[in-house]
């Protein structure tokens, strides 16, 4: 059985505010009242395991899941989910979800006027190893129009889920990708008040990663706790 540990809250600034009000969803759905805060549990560092058994290894390349080769610039998004002392975080499921390179998602709710791709889901999932690295071959995603405002588009980003040792141990953010206009009219990029937090979700072109003749190479490295922590979505965000 794992040790109960103490939780760090984040620094103030370092995480993304639940109500940021040029996010037009934020209004409504921001908590209206003090949170409480329960004290942690056993619950929430135990839980059903995710082996290795229960991992598809096929799953970390999202180019080859169907017949056919996806559309759109083939990327490889690599890295590692370490603590706020540089130490690997292994066996943690990383999961992702993105838009196709037109940027649309296979998903009802994306009727916006752009193709979809019948040789891409958008999903993936892997295992961090003892090193706590996680890799995978994708394609690079398109930027979308959304309705938060009369012309709004969000820029280029890929989704990342990570599992604990628990399920009540879930955290969700987006990967974007470095020198992209977008990111400065992005709401969901800038509710994040600290910038040097917010620059902590830009990815990095990685020479060492890319795949000659292939795929370029991004850098996403998460950090769970401390001072240099991913800033990471609350629940009440969505794409």
């Amino acid at each position: 059985m794992s040790a109960l540990c103490g939780y760090r809250r984040p620094a103030p600034g370092t995480q993304p505010s639940h109500l940021h009000p040029a996010y037009r969803s934020s209004v409504l759905r921001a908590p209206k009242q003090p949170l409480i805060y329960l004290p942690q549990t056993l619950s929430e560092i135990t839980g059903p395991s995710i082996t290795r058994e229960r991992i598809d290894p096929k799953a970390c390349d999202l180019t080859h899941q169907h017949a056919g080769e996806p559309l759109g610039e083939r990327i490889v998004v690599s890295g590692r989910v370490i603590d706020e002392d540089n130490r690997p975080v292994s066996n943690s499921l990383v999961e992702i979800w993105q838009a196709n390179s037109a940027g649309r998602y296979l998903h009802r709710w994306d009727q916006h006027d752009a193709p979809l791709d019948p040789n891409f889901s958008g999903v993936g999932h892997t295992r961090t190893d003892d090193q706590g690295r996680y890799r995978f071959l994708t394609i690079r995603p398109g930027a979308y129009p959304w309705k938060n405002d009369y012309n709004s588009w969000r820029p280029a980003h890929i989704h990342f889920s990570l599992f604990g040792p628990a399920f009540a141990t879930r955290l969700v953010t987006q990967m974007y990708f470095p020198g992209d206009p977008l990111l400065a009219f992005d709401p969901i990029f800038n509710c994040t008040a600290d910038e040097d937090a917010r620059q902590r979700l830009i990815s990095a072109f990685d020479w060492e990663t890319t795949t000659p003749g292939q795929a370029l190479g991004f850098r996403f490295d998460i950090v769970l706790s401390g001072r240099e922590a991913t800033p990471m979505e609350t629940p009440q965000s969505h794409r």
